[in-house]
Parts: C-alpha cells; sequence; structure tokens
C-alpha cells in the first residue's frame, strides 16, 4: 500500500512535515472549530439536569461527527452512536495503512464541560471564546474539547506523508466531567468494533510545562457526594435557641473531623491512602528536578495581611507531587443552606450540606472507598442529628477508580522519546496527575496488554474547570504532531 519501509523509524525531514501539517490544521481549521465549540455550554449531566431538552450535548456532538466527516479522510467511516437514555458517543473507524497490521489504536476524548465557575476576567467568559497570544481561552477547548480534532488531524497527517499507521478507531462520550457513568454501556456494545487494541491515545490529560511532551503515569479515583446535616425542620430565632439547638454547621464540622486531620488536612482513614509504588517515586523525582518551585509556584495564591503569598501544604518539590497525584485529600467544592451574607438574620439554619470531593490514590477501588465513607459520615451522628451522605455515581458506580499506567514498552519508550526531541527539543516527561478520567481504568481492565499513551493541553495557568481556562494552541500543534510520530511507531 506504500512504498515506504513501515519498518523504518520517522526521519527529520518526516517529523518537520508532520509539524507543518499539523501548525496549518490548527490554524486553518481547528481553532475555528474549537471557537464555535466553545461558545455552546454542553454542560455535563450531573450540571445539567435537562441536557436533553436543551440539546447542547447534541449540538456540539453533531458539530464534531460533521467536522470529521468533512474532512474525507480515506476510508473513515463514522457513527454517532445512542442508547437509550444516555448521553451520545462519536465512533469513527479508519483502516490501517500498514502491511499487514492488524493492531488497533484507540483515541480517546470527550465534548461535555464543566460549569461556569466565577472569576473570569471582564473581557473573557465561558462562553465567550477569546484568541490571544496564542492562547484561546474559554470552558472546554483544552478539556478537552480539542481532543477529536487533533486526533483526526494527525491520521491526516501520517497519510499525507505516505507514513504507514495501524487501524484507529475514535471514541468520544460526552459524559465524562459526570464520571463518565454512561462510558461502560458503550464499551460493551462497541466493544466487538474496537478490534484489537494496542495503543490507547487518550488526550484529556496535562502538562508539567509546555517545553517538552509529557506522559502521565497515574490518574488519582474520585468519589464525589453530597453530605447534609439536618437538626431542626425549620430556622429559629438564634437568640431563642443557640446555646441549646446544636448548630448544624458544627454537627458537620465534627463529621469531617472523622475524616480529615484539619490541621494538616491528611485524610485519617488508612483503607484511603496506599502504598506509593517505588517507580512512580523515582520518576516523580526527575520531575521534582525539571519543575523545581512551579510545581506549586503555578496557582493563584491569595495574599495574607502583610502582602506576602499564601502558603501551599508543602514547598518541597517531590512531595508537592506525590501530595497530588497518590495521597488522598478531601475538598469542599459547594455549600447550601446559608442564605448570602447581606440576607442573613439571625437565625439558626435548619440544615448545613456540603459538596465533597474526595481524590483518592489510583489504586484505591472508589466503589469501596466511596461505601467506607458513606458508612464513617452518617454512622453514630452527634446530637442524633439526621446526617447523610449521597455519592453522585450511579448504583454500581458509586465512585471512579483511578489508573496506574501499565510498564512502558521499548516500542513506545523509544517513541515517545524521539517525538519529543522531534518537536519539542527536550525529551519526554513523565508525570501522575491528580485527575481522574474513569475510561482509563475501564480501558486497562479491558484491554490488558495495550500500552497507554495518555497526555494532553493542561499545563501551567491552563485552570480547567476554573476561571480564565485557556488552551496553548503552540502546544496543542507540537502534541499532535508528537502523537502522529508515536501512532507511526505501533507495531
Amino acid at each position: 500500500m506504500n512504498a515506504r519501509d513501515p519498518l523504518q523509524p520517522i526521519q527529520p525531514d518526516e517529523a518537520t512535515a508532520l509539524a507543518d501539517y499539523a501548525d496549518r490544521a490548527w490554524d486553518e481549521r481547528i481553532v475555528p472549530a474549537l471557537t464555535d465549540y466553545i461558545a455552546i455550554p454542553s454542560k455535563s449531566p450531573m450540571f445539567d439536569a435537562d441536557w436533553q431538552k436543551n440539546g447542547f450535548i447534541d449540538q456540539v456532538v453533531r458539530d464534531a461527527a460533521s467536522w470529521v466527516e468533512g474532512r474525507k479522510v480515506a476510508g473513515l467511516k463514522l457513527e454517532v452512536v445512542r442508547l437509550p437514555g444516555r448521553t451520545p458517543v462519536i465512533f469513527f473507524e479508519v483502516p490501517a495503512t500498514k502491511s499487514d497490521s492488524t493492531d488497533t489504536v484507540l483515541m480517546y476524548g470527550h465534548l461535555d464541560k464543566q460549569p461556569e465557575f466565577t472569576g473570569w476576567r471582564t473581557d473573557l467568559g465561558p462562553w465567550t471564546p477569546k484568541y490571544e497570544d496564542g492562547l484561546l481561552y474559554g470552558r472546554g477547548g483544552a478539556d478537552d474539547g480539542y481532543a477529536v480534532y487533533a486526533a483526526i488531524t494527525a491520521i491526516e497527517a501520517l497519510d499525507a506523508q505516505g507514513i504507514p499507521r495501524p487501524r484507529c478507531v475514535g471514541l468520544v462520550e460526552a459524559c465524562e466531567e459526570s464520571g463518565s457513568f454512561d462510558l461502560p454501556a458503550y464499551i460493551d456494545a462497541l466493544k466487538p468494533r474496537l478490534g484489537d487494541v494496542a495503543l490507547v491515545v487518550c488526550l484529556d490529560s496535562g502538562a508539567g510545562n509546555y517545553d517538552q511532551l509529557w506522559l502521565t503515569t497515574s490518574l488519582r479515583g474520585m468519589v464525589s457526594g453530597t453530605l447534609r446535616v439536618e437538626i431542626l425542620t425549620e430556622g429559629v430565632h438564634s437568640g431563642d435557641s443557640s446555646g441549646l439547638v446544636p448548630s448544624s454547621f458544627r454537627i458537620l464540622r465534627q463529621v469531617l473531623d472523622r475524616l480529615e486531620d484539619s490541621k494538616t488536612g491528611r485524610l485519617l482513614p488508612e483503607s484511603f491512602h496506599c502504598t506509593i509504588p517505588t517507580d512512580r517515586i523515582e520518576q516523580a523525582k526527575a520531575t521534582a528536578k525539571i519543575l523545581g518551585d512551579e510545581v506549586w509556584k503555578r496557582f493563584p495564591w491569595a495574599c495574607g495581611a502583610d502582602g506576602s503569598p499564601a502558603l501551599p501544604t508543602t514547598t518541597d518539590p517531590l512531595e508537592a507531587l506525590l501530595n497530588r497525584t497518590w495521597r488522598p485529600t478531601l475538598s469542599v467544592t459547594g455549600a447550601d443552606g446559608f442564605p448570602e451574607w447581606k440576607s442573613s438574620g439571625n437565625v439558626l439554619r435548619p440544615y448545613t450540606a456540603f459538596k465533597l470531593s474526595l481524590r483518592l490514590p489510583p489504586t484505591v477501588d472508589a466503589n469501596e472507598a466511596a461505601e467506607k465513607l458513606k458508612l464513617l459520615l452518617e454512622d453514630n451522628a452527634p446530637y442524633n442529628a439526621k446526617v447523610t451522605f449521597g455519592a453522585d455515581g450511579r448504583a454500581g458506580a458509586a465512585g471512579a477508580t483511578g489508573w496506574n499506567a501499565p510498564s512502558l514498552a521499548p516500542w513506545l519508550e523509544d517513541a515517545l522519546q524521539s517525538a519529543s526531541q522531534a518537536h519539542y527539543g527536550a525529551p519526554c516527561g513523565y508525570i501522575g496527575q491528580g485527575g481522574t478520567i474513569p475510561l482509563m481504568s475501564l480501558l486497562q481492565q479491558s484491554f490488558p496488554k495495550a500500552q497507554m499513551m495518555v497526555c494532553g493541553v493542561l499545563g501551567p495557568k491552563s485552570n480547567a474547570h476554573g476561571p480564565n481556562e485557556f488552551l496553548h494552541v503552540p502546544y496543542g500543534k507540537k502534541l499532535t504532531a508528537a502523537v502522529a510520530q508515536v501512532m507511526a511507531a505501533c507495531p
């Protein structure tokens, strides 16, 4: 099918051609498509209960599918798959151009988004795309609406240069930000069509800096849900009741003290911890030397009363990396039961509710952790208050289990290093990520022999889920070319 020797490594002139193709594609096609995508509030089902009625998820899926079909990739077949009551997925497949190849590359991304959040720059907004100095601002472009466009472009770049590659399939979902609770059903339905997956390319992760290719080595798991403490059926005069009726907030604090040491942030149940693998510690040491204090300085710290910035839990780069990737942590991400301060009278509130986000080490089973968490929080409530915890997941999947990457095959390690040098002029870096991609654990179980290239454009200050989220376009261009080069090396 191709005159080029399929076993020949990518040559410097070919790497340059891949980079040039990706550069033009981003400027001419991908940035305009993402600009349109950002403007659509396709919030994940957890944040838009009326997603079917509102139609935004269907809109971005249709737009992406039309864009892919419009590229006229040879042999491409695309289908928008819809299971009853579930968010749709895009499934595409492109036949191999590498002679006698029976392997498949599975490419993954998602099109659903986190909610708006506050604090955006006055000239920016979650649904107001703006391209400025190589950064494309707006919700969802980097996390990770770009993935389907970059995946197709990587395939096109190889085909345009006549560089052989394996069969490629794409799986683009619309439920990732809700924990991918719809995805297992689609994996089951599509598994006969996925083929013999040798390499998974997941474009939903991050980068330690914008100077080199970064491979994600692990992802934390997560249990999120609502902890609610009720002590009264209605609010009462605080002068009449305080001192006799215990505050629901104080009870909630006591309940949380069972889970977390408030002075250190360490989670108290040992079952939520794990032994960190030696190889991950060694990789973290190497990454700490590369990134140094930027591991913690990259966050937007507020200033204290003396004008100096607030401090992290640690300023040691190695400990900082391990804290955010292999150690469990608790965050309160929302609250209910509180009136706005400007309209809060002298009333003892009947209940307090907190939205909890519990990040778990990669090897801790999230469903088991969710059961233990519920028992820990609800059992033997202080003052016999009504304490309930409800996880956000569905029955059978109360949490999202993390992921620890399999050992790198020699061909993949060589390909990653070659691609990073060719397109960034620096070696590939290895980094664990503190976020969660539920698909990875599922794919690891479904395809235990597959290699995993988990990467992404979420580098310093890109601020996924928060205000002023941006996509670093120059990095995205290089990543697209690097992915293409690695795909060509897949046996």
